[in-house]
């Protein structure tokens, strides 16, 4: 029998401690998968912070010490993650608590991953290319509890992390199944205390997540669905939280959109992340921002690829006009959270999109962009966002 189905592995996420104050389940969840003397990851703004307190108290106080790393840059490099190495081995570490933002939770990660495997392997042997996985020992690698205190990456239900080469400024994605945190605490009162730079950069690469994942042209009907409500939580609740900070039931769905986008990115990304990847490398820009910036221009891009399906999607989340109406919805929405306009805004310059394309067209995201790019038509969609 003839068919068009397609092979593809699928993978859902962990277990997840959904709700207000569940932070203080942390030292349980800890016992739970063993460990009896983690490392808190976490970055430095955060470690001053009366919510990281908070946490260390509770593990203080169930016998499991109170270590925390916290030098982590915007940007996680190798440098960071070799610092990090060094404290949890003279600490005696067990395992790692990643609290905090993509930074804190992707650089926890590496440090889980990297601390017991063997001297000449490197982490960019890891890099997410074919089965290169392999080549970590996986019984090395230390459990990873996840506690995001931002809404936007997704990374507490994801098995990646990316690392920034601190030589080459090139962000690669380092990939292992065991990287995906044995438990995930999503508690939406930690998100309360962003700044609102922040919390509307964040809750925009959510739905840069769910918008490419859902127009990616890979077989996965669960992460389709999963996109299309992640979008409609962002489009409904992003702008109730950047006006209201403490409004916990709109946090709380900007925290299941943002682990939802991750979810859903097993579909594939596109050209939003495959552009924001090399300009964030090189000028440290804030990744959820960046997406913001170039989402209106990647939505045009792709349109011929695309329409149809955002006709389908403005239909759901009550946008009206099809396609256009869906553009405009993403243009009010960056005016009301106070994004750039372009990339000319954030400091790129002309005379660097050359190689900006080229970093570009390596990035992974790439490949599941609906029309396909070429040095020519992402050259020029690097013009169109200046």
């Amino acid at each position: 029998m003839s068919h068009n189905v397609p092979n593809r592995n699928w993978s859902y996420p962990t277990a997840i401690k959904f709700g207000v104050g569940r932070i203080a389940e942390l030292a349980e969840h800890c016992q739970s998968v063993g460990l009896k003397k983690p490392l808190l990851v976490t970055d430095k703004a955060l470690a001053s912070l009366p919510i990281t307190a908070a946490a260390l108290d509770g593990l203080a106080a169930a016998g499991l010490g109170r270590a925390v790393f916290s030098e982590v840059d915007p940007n996680p490099n190798e440098k960071n993650m070799m610092d990090g190495i060094a404290v949890y081995k003279a600490g005696g570490h067990d395992g790692v608590i990643c609290f905090g933002g993509g930074s804190a939770l992707d650089l926890g990660k590496m440090i889980a991953l990297m601390a017991g495997q063997r001297a000449d392997l490197s982490v960019w042997d890891l890099e997410d290319v074919d089965d290169w996985y392999t080549r970590a020992d996986a019984s090395k690698i230390a459990p990873i509890i996840a506690v995001p205190t931002t809404a936007g990456t997704g990374s507490e239900v994801g098995r990646a992390g990316v690392l920034t080469n601190a030589t080459t400024h090139k962000k690669k994605i380092i990939f292992h199944p065991k990287l995906m945190p044995a438990v995930t605490i999503c508690d939406p009162a930690l998100t309360v205390g962003m700044p609102k730079f922040i919390t509307a950069g964040t809750g925009m690469d959510a739905l840069a997540h769910c918008l490419e994942a859902y127009c990616s042209p890979f077989y996965h009907p669960m992460s389709q669905g999963i996109a299309l409500e992640g979008m409609r939580l962002v489009f409904e609740n992003l702008p109730k939280v950047y006006a209201n900070p403490g409004d916990l039931d709109a946090r709380a769905h900007m925290m299941s959109a943002a682990a939802m986008g991750a979810v859903a990115f097993q579909k594939g990304l596109g050209a939003i992340h495959s552009l924001s990847h090399p300009i964030g490398a090189v000028y440290g820009t804030h990744h959820g921002t960046t997406n913001a910036v170039v989402m209106p221009m990647v939505l045009d891009y792709n349109r011929a690829a695309i329409e149809d399906r955002i006709n389908a999607a403005a239909a759901y989340l009550g946008i009206k006009g099809g396609f256009d109406g869906f553009r405009a919805a993403v243009m009010d929405l960056r005016a009301t959270l106070g994004i750039p306009a372009n990339l000319t805004a954030m400091g790129v310059e002309a005379s660097r999109l050359d190689e900006l394309t080229d970093m570009a067209l390596e990035d992974p995201s790439c490949g599941g962009n609906p029309i396909t790019m070429t040095r020519e038509n992402t050259r020029a969609l690097f013009a169109a966002c200046m």
